[in-house]
C-alpha cells in the first residue's frame, strides 16, 4: 500500500497514507470549487471526492446560465495514491498548494470540456471543526475544512459554445474538507432523530477583504454551529491565513432575515446580522443574481449521489431548465447563489450556499417543503 506521499514525514498513524485511519464507510476527502462572473452571468462550480473505505473516487462540473443548467459526472475506482487527483477525463492538479490550481476536462461524451485555472487572492483559513450528531448517539459528521478566496481564468465549453473567464471578472471560492461525512448509502439502524435542518453560507469578496459567515439553524430559528471571519487581503498572498494574523476578525453571527420567492424556498433577497469583536453590529445585504443547483455537483443527486460506484470511468450529463424546476422537488433545495453584497457603502460580490428543509416559522413555512406565500 505504499503511495509517493510515504516518501515525506506526513504520517499521523503507524500506516501508509494510503491506509485511512478511520474504518468508517463514509470517510472522505473532497475538493470544491465556485467561480461566477461578477455581473451574474453565469455560475461555474467543480468538485473531486474520493472514499477510500468505498473505493470509490467521483468528480462533477457544473455550469448554469441562460435558463440552462448543465452537469458532467463521472464516477471510477480511487486512486491508490492520494496524490492522484483525477478519475476518467477530470483531472485536477495542485500546481502550487494554496495557491495555484488547474483543473481540466478533457475530450468525453458529455459535449462538456474546461481548462481552468485557480489563482489564491487570500491564504488559505482552517474553519471550525464539525461535529454532528444524530440524536441517538452516533457521530454522523467529524470533519475538517478549509475555505479560500480566489479567482479563475479559462475556458469551459458546452456543445461547441465556449464561455471565457477572466481572473479580473470572475470572483471564486473553494474548499477542502476530509473527515466523515455522509455519503453513498443510508446508515441502517434506527431513524436518526431531528438534526439542524437548514445551513446557511455566505462568502464575500469586498476590495480590502474578504468575509464570511456560516450556521446550521434549527426550526424556530436558532443558530447552531454559527462561526463568521473577516480576512484581510494582502501581497504576497500568503499560503496560510491564520486566525491570529493581523487583521483577521472573528464575527459572530445573530440572526438573518430572508425573502424568497413565491411559491418556493429560493432566497431572493438576504440580510445577516453579525456582532464585531468591538461589539458593534453590522449587517450584511445579499441581492441573488442567478443560481446553481448542488444536485449538479452530486449533492443530493438520485443518480450521482457522491461515493456511488457506476462503473469504472463512467461518465454521465444531466441539464435542467432552471424556471421548470419543480419547487418541491427536494434534490432541487440545495442551491448556490451568485450575489452583489453590501455592507454599509462597500460594494462585493460572492456566493450565498442555502439548504431550507422543514417547518421553519421564522420564514413562515409549516411543512417539509411548502413554499413562500403570494405577496399581498
Amino acid at each position: 500500500m505504499l503511495t509517493s506521499f510515504d516518501d515525506y514525514p506526513v504520517h499521523q498513524i503507524p500506516l501508509p497514507v494510503a491506509v485511512p485511519a478511520a474504518s468508517d464507510r463514509n470517510a472522505y476527502g473532497r475538493y470544491w470549487f465556485g467561480a461566477a462572473h461578477q455581473d451574474g452571468r453565469f455560475i461555474v462550480e467543480a468538485a473531486f471526492g474520493r472514499y477510500p473505505n468505498l473505493g470509490v473516487a467521483d468528480a462533477h462540473l457544473s455550469v448554469s446560465r441562460g435558463n440552462v443548467q448543465d452537469a458532467f459526472h463521472v464516477s471510477g475506482s480511487v486512486p491508490a495514491d492520494p496524490a492522484v487527483t483525477a478519475v476518467g477525463p477530470f483531472t485536477l492538479r495542485v500546481a502550487d498548494p494554496m495557491r495555484r490550481l488547474h483543473l481540466t476536462l478533457a475530450d468525453n461524451a458529455t459535449g462538456i470540456t474546461a481548462d481552468l485555472e485557480w489563482r489564491a487572492r487570500v491564504g488559505a483559513f482552517e474553519e471550525d471543526h464539525t461535529v454532528m450528531h444524530d440524536g441517538v448517539g452516533r457521530v454522523i459528521v467529524d470533519m475538517a475544512r478549509f475555505l479560500q478566496f480566489g479567482t479563475w481564468a479559462g475556458t469551459v465549453t458546452v456543445d461547441g459554445e465556449t464561455l471565457e473567464l477572466r481572473h479580473d471578472e470572475v470572483v471564486g471560492v473553494r474548499d477542502r474538507s476530509w473527515g466523515v461525512r455522509p455519503v453513498g448509502a443510508q446508515p441502517a439502524g434506527k431513524p436518526a432523530a431531528q438534526i439542524p435542518n437548514a445551513w446557511l453560507w455566505a462568502p464575500i469578496h469586498f476590495a480590502g477583504e474578504c468575509r464570511t459567515l456560516g450556521y446550521f439553524q434549527k426550526p424556530g430559528g436558532q443558530i447552531w454551529r454559527g462561526d463568521g471571519f473577516v480576512l484581510p487581503v494582502v501581497e504576497p498572498v500568503p499560503r496560510i491565513t491564520g486566525h491570529d494574523d493581523p487583521g483577521v476578525l472573528r464575527v459572530e453571527p445573530l440572526g438573518d432575515r430572508l425573502e424568497f420567492a413565491p411559491g418556493t424556498r429560493r432566497v431572493t433577497r438576504a440580510e445577516f446580522d453579525v456582532r464585531l469583536p468591538d461589539g458593534t453590529v453590522s449587517t450584511l445585504e445579499l441581492e441573488p443574481l442567478r443560481h446553481i443547483m448542488m444536485k449538479g455537483l452530486g449533492y443530493t443527486s438520485p443518480e450521482w449521489a457522491h461515493g456511488h460506484w457506476k462503473g469504472e470511468g463512467v461518465v454521465g450529463r444531466e441539464t435542467w431548465k432552471l424556471d421548470e424546476t419543480d419547487p418541491r422537488d427536494p434534490t432541487a433545495q440545495h442551491v448556490h447563489h451568485v450575489v452583489k453584497a453590501r455592507v454599509g457603502d462597500r460594494e462585493g460580490v460572492g456566493f450565498l450556499e442555502q439548504i431550507v428543509f422543514g417547518p421553519h416559522t421564522q420564514y413562515g413555512f409549516r411543512d417539509i417543503l411548502d413554499g413562500a406565500p403570494e405577496p399581498g
